[in-house]
């Protein structure tokens, strides 16, 4: 997790995250993935430049925050959902990882920087999905989401404010002009969890349905 994290609080945090972080590293090789259907890809050389895919609807964990700084948020929201994941919910049991953990993000009406405020959301395991687990924390709700179809595009590293607006500058620049996007509320996927430096994530252009 990020230093500031561990800084702020380092008794209560190490405390407070050692069962959970136990359990994720020994269940860390069995991750499910959401479930989706890709419709298209455009590549570029040997790599996909991007890929279009289809999200069909499903339940989902969410926890919304709005700290400073778009780290914080996630990191603090990730806690939340590893708590619940761990022990924290009404089956008292290890639910297992889904990836990847969804965060998602609105810029200002100018587009310069990012709303403060970060929905992320953990995709509840196959066998969750009918009857969802309890939390035990009322900050997390169980959300029925709707079917989603995105453009999707890998990027690696810290996910930053600067980061996350690049990444969203350089999508438009190879997407190039059209209307069949958002262009207010993005999506980050993260696909390990914030402690990890050169993790994988995608940014997910929202196509209009």
């Amino acid at each position: 997790f990020p230093a500031w994290a561990i800084l702020a609080s380092p008794v209560l945090f190490l405390a407070d995250m050692a069962g959970p972080i136990v359990q994720m590293t020994r269940h860390s090789q069995a991750r499910e993935p959401v479930p989706y259907v890709t419709l298209s890809q455009r590549g570029k050389c040997e790599e996909a430049a991007y890929e279009e895919r289809w999200y069909p609807a499903g339940k989902w964990a969410c926890v919304t925050k709005g700290e400073p700084m778009y780290e914080q948020s996630i990191s603090m929201s990730f806690m939340k959902l590893m708590r619940y994941i761990c022990k924290e919910n009404s089956v008292g049991c290890y639910l297992g990882m889904t990836v990847p953990v969804l965060n998602e993000i609105h810029l200002t009406k100018e587009g310069t920087e990012l709303e403060r405020e970060v929905v992320t959301a953990y995709y509840l395991p196959g066998e969750f999905q009918q009857n969802p687990p309890v939390p035990t924390d009322p900050e997390i709700h169980i959300t029925e989401r709707a079917p989603l179809w995105v453009i999707t595009r890998v990027f690696y590293g810290m996910t930053t404010e600067e980061t996350i607006l690049r990444e969203i500058s350089l999508f438009w620049e190879l997407l190039g002009s059209t209307d069949t996007v958002l262009r207010e509320t993005y999506i980050v996927a993260a696909y390990e969890n914030p402690s990890i430096p050169q993790r994988r994530n995608e940014i997910w252009f929202i196509c209009r349905a």
